[in-house]
Formats: structure tokens, C-alpha cells, sequence
């Protein structure tokens, strides 16, 4: 926990005042004041679209606001500016890290640091300067180690001492904690309050509350582009947090066990992929109706071949895969005609074609059926009057908000995009006789959103594991694996291990698995042999 802020009046290090941005007929941004003191860590929080990135890129330069001020240490900030940003000492943590994985620590952490008309590169300097930074926040890094060769944790210490080698002092984290170990976590709440000892102050975004809570002195809550809710950390509860952001009290999905556990959907036997750092080695799993199987794991360790396999993108190179008793065919049509529905892990750019419709994305993995597709044309003309009632049914039923089905896909809010996905994959094109799907491919069904929109999507899926399919989860979000999953097993450089009862495993022997060390909650020979 982070040493509390200086009792009698803190320095202000940072002061927003009146912030409004519009884009068109959109105000992303509404007259937002706020203030950040002088080793405070304070917790901004909103929903998808609240305005928090709109609100971060004017404080960076990235954009220019209509209207307000910012002052950093009492001066003005110049808009417009991001060079201006970080010479006044404000660093910027990215939820997605900006590294060379050829490059050595020292270099990444030199890059775009000195003149590019500098004669030669000072890096006995550097290395010391770096390394004195290192020491003094807790930071332990090999300046000469290969950036591709660290874990996810050591990679996040590399883009911190990034910004704190340019002289950072006021540090923007954006869900610093959404693909770590718990262990990673814990050590980066440790650094967290080495940093504000030091005087550092920090604006932590994160959607787990529970962190939130943990790390912050106060939080401020966005709603709709305003400043809705400002309050200390201590006294507040996650409940308060959610009904803040989202304008209503929030149910989240309650952990119960499975009605009825069926018979094997699907099973995979000593499965290998090609595919480098992200292939399988000798996977085997058994996933089967009215349950929920859950893969714990940093993302890059074998999850998308994974999927792949599952969802007939990717043909294994050794072992077998089979489907309600038959070969899994390597054909994502033919699985989708099957029962197989898919969640893919990018939304943006798997998950839907941003350019076309609402309505051609709703019906975009059926376009071959009989539902929407007039068999005697061999250019498979659409129809149009059947896949729009399909759209609407889908978005009234998944609760899709964002101008219609006739808007371009990329216009809506990452919520409310997965929730066309969730719709797409889920709801039966027969509205008179529906076929839930059998199995569920739920890749990261969460990621990056609100806490409105994750409860929607988790009870969507706890949903369908009680209409009896077969739900395969795969999430970074340890309390998302331990509140979903009735069996879980954790995934580390390809191979997976058994899927044991949720409650056979603690959140230390996870985060041990996760980091590929020990094993996990212990072996259970046979316990996924198909």
C-alpha cells in the first residue's frame, strides 16, 4: 500500500480546470476539474467512453482541448504538445507495451532520448543513470538483457524506467496489472509505494476495483465525459465504484457451480502446432457440456493456437482433435454450422469488419446458411430483410446500443462491439426453433471493458453453460478465471496443465503456473486424458 499523502496541504502537482473536448456532436469531455498532489496516487475510473483516454491524450498533447487549462507544477502546459508534456515530467505507462524485442533494455530505454545529430551515443552515462534509477525505485533490471527475452512483469519494469530515466514525475498507468502474475501484481504495488515515498504521484486507470481500492488514496469517476464522483479511497467500497460509473447499481456474476456436467463436447490429444513462441506442445483437454472450462495464463504463451485450433484457423501438426465424436474439421464455416461459437481475443481486428454495417457483422459468419444466403445464386446473394430482423433481434437481445444497424461497426464502444460479437455467436438464427451452440470459444470475452459491460458478458456465458454448452474461457483476469471457471487449468509456454476444480487451486499456485514455476495446484494424472 502506498505511504499516505503528506497530511497538511499537499504540494498540487497537477491541476485540470474546465477540460472540454468535442469531437462533432460528441462531448467527450464535459468542464472536467481535477487536481493531483504530491505523491498521491489517485484512481481515475469510467466506463468505455467515459472520456478517460480523451482525457489523458489532452493532458499528454496528444489532442487539444476546446476549452480549460492545465498546469503542471504551478505552470501552464502548452496544448497540443506531447514534447512540452514530458519536459514538464509527466510519463505515460501504455496498457500495450511500445518495445523493441531486439533491442537491449539500455536501448529501449535510450530510444528517442538523445538528439538524433548527437555524434555517438553516451552509453556509460546512460547505463549508470539507468541503473541508479533502477536501484532507487526498486526496479531491478540487466540493462543488457534482450527485451523479447523478459517476462511480461520485467517488461513493464523496462516501460516505467522509461519514463522515469526522461525524469518523470508525474506517471499515467493504464491498466498496469492486466496481463501480470499476481506475483508480478504484487510487486508492482510494492514499487507503487516505493514511487510515491520518492515523491512521485501517479493517475492509475484500471477496471478491477478491487486494486483500485487497494493502490489509490482517492478516486475520481467519469461518467458520459463528466466528472461525476470524487472521493478518498479509504471508506469506499467497489459496489459504491460500480454504481458510479455506470449510473445504477451493478450485479456482478455470482460464482454458483454447474446444474449438470455432460458428456465430452470436444477433446484434444497431445495436440502440437507449429507457430514459434506461441504454439502448443502436447495439449490435452476435455471440455464438456454444462461446464465452464477456464485457461489461466500471460497472454502469448499458447492461447491464440489454442483457439485457433478450436475454432478450425489453425491444423495441428501432431495429435488429435475431435468434435461430438468426429474429427474437428479445419474449417471455420463448417464449425460455425456445428455449434462452434467464437469469441476472438481482438475485437477490433478479428472480431468485426470496422467499414461494413451493424447488420452485416451480425449475420457475417452465416452469410453461407440458408438463414441469409439464397442458395440458387453461386455468388451467394444476401438476404437483406432476413439478416437485418437477425440484427435487430441481436441487438435488442444483447442489448447493442449505437445508432443502429445501418452505422459502421468501428463507431461503436468496445462494450457494446463485444456485445455484437457475444450476439453474433450466441443467438440461434431460428427465432422459432433456436440451436444454442455446443461449445463456446470465449477468448478474452472481457478484456478492456467496463464493469457494466463485463457483468452483461459473464452472465451471458454462465447463461449458455446452463443451457448446456460447453464454454472454454481463456482470460488474464485471474478473478475472471476463479468466478467462471468450474474446472481451471493454467497455460505456460505451450503446454497446459490438468484442468482441476476451481476449488483445488489457491490464487499463489496460479500465479506459480502462470509463471511456469512448480506445478500449480499438483498433477492428476489422467485427469484430461481424453
Amino acid at each position: 500500500m502506498p505511504a499516505p499523502p503528506p497530511a497538511a496541504a499537499p504540494d498540487t502537482v497537477l491541476r485540470l480546470a474546465g477540460i472540454t473536448k468535442r469531437f462533432g456532436s460528441l462531448v467527450a469531455n464535459d468542464g472536467i476539474s481535477l487536481t493531483l498532489a504530491r505523491g498521491e496516487v489517485l484512481a481515475l475510473l469510467g466506463e468505455n467512453g467515459a472520456g478517460k483516454s480523451t482525457l489523458m491524450s489532452i493532458l499528454f498533447g496528444h489532442y487539444v482541448a476546446d476549452a480549460g487549462s492545465i498546469e503542471v507544477f504551478g505552470r501552464p502546459l502548452p496544448p497540443g504538445q506531447p514534447r512540452a508534456a514530458l519536459a514538464a515530467g509527466v510519463g505515460m505507462v501504455h496498457q500495450h507495451f511500445t518495445l523493441a524485442d531486439n533491442l537491449s533494455v539500455l536501448d529501449n530505454v535510450l530510444l528517442g532520448s538523445e538528439p538524433l545529430w548527437q555524434p555517438f551515443s553516451r552509453r556509460g552515462a546512460a547505463r549508470a543513470r539507468l541503473l541508479e534509477v533502477s536501484r532507487r525505485f526498486g526496479l531491478p533490471v540487466v540493462p543488457e538483457a534482450r527485451v523479447g527475452d523478459l517476462s511480461v512483469g520485467e517488461r513493464q519494469r523496462v516501460e516505467i524506467l522509461k519514463a522515469l530515466y526522461r525524469g518523470a514525475r508525474i506517471l499515467i498507468l493504464d491498466e498496469p496489472t492486466a496481463v501480470l502474475t499476481p506475483q508480478e501484481s504484487e510487486a508492482l504495488f510494492a514499487t507503487l509505494g516505493q514511487m510515491v515515498a520518492e515523491g512521485l504521484s501517479i493517475i492509475f486507470i484500471s477496471h478491477k476495483l478491487g486494486e483500485v481500492l487497494r493502490v489509490s488514496h482517492r478516486v475520481a469517476v467519469l461518467r458520459q465525459g463528466r466528472l461525476v464522483a470524487e472521493a478518498p479511497a479509504e471508506g469506499t467500497t467497489q459496489a459504491q465504484l460500480a454504481q458510479w460509473m455506470v449510473g445504477h447499481a451493478v450485479e456482478r456474476a455470482e460464482r454458483r457451480p454447474a446444474r449438470h456436467v455432460g458428456d465430452a463436447v470436444c477433446t484434444l490429444d497431445d495436440v502440437h502446432t507449429a507457430g514459434g513462441r506461441d504454439a502448443l506442445h502436447g495439449v490435452r483437454l476435455l471440455l464438456r457440456a454444462g461446464e465452464i472450462t477456464a485457461i489461466a495464463g500471460v497472454s502469448g504463451n499458447g492461447q491464440v493456437a489454442l483457439a485457433d485450433v478450436l475454432c478450425g484457423v489453425r491444423i495441428p501438426t501432431r495429435g488429435t482433435a475431435v468434435l461430438q465424436g468426429r474429427p474437428l474439421p479445419a474449417h471455420p464455416q463448417r464449425l460455425v454450422a456445428q455449434g462452434v461459437a467464437r469469441i476472438p481475443e481482438d475485437r477490433h481486428a478479428v472480431g468485426v469488419v470496422g467499414d461494413l454495417p451493424v447488420w452485416e457483422n451480425a449475420v457475417s459468419e452465416r452469410l453461407g446458411s440458408r438463414w441469409f444466403s439464397h442458395p440458387w445464386f453461386t455468388a451467394g446473394w444476401i438476404k437483406r430483410r432476413a439478416a437485418r430482423q437477425h440484427a435487430r433481434r441481436v441487438a435488442e437481445t444483447f442489448d447493442v446500443r449505437g445508432g443502429g444497424p445501418d452505422v459502421p461497426a468501428r463507431s461503436l464502444s468496445g462494450g457494446n462491439m463485444q456485445k455484437l460479437i457475444l450476439g453474433r455467436a450466441l443467438l440461434s438464427p431460428d427465432p422459432h426453433h433456436p440451436e444454442p451452440p455446443r461449445l463456446i470459444v470465449a477468448h478474452q470475452p472481457t478484456w478492456g471493458l467496463d464493469i457494466g459491460a463485463v457483468t452483461f458478458v459473464q452472465q451471458q456465458l454462465v447463461a449458455a453453460r446452463d443451457e448446456g454448452a460447453a464454454v472454454l474461457l481463456i482470460s488474464d483476469d485471474l478473478d475472471e478465471v476463479l468466478q467462471l471457471g468450474d474446472r481451471v487449468a493454467v497455460m505456460h509456454g505451450g503446454h497446459l496443465t490438468d484442468a482441476l476444480p476451481a476449488e483445488a487451486w489457491t490464487r499463489e499456485a496460479i500465479g506459480l503456473a502462470m509463471a511456469g514455476e512448480g506445478s500449480g495446484a499438483g498433477h492428476a494424472p489422467g485427469n484430461d486424458t481424453p
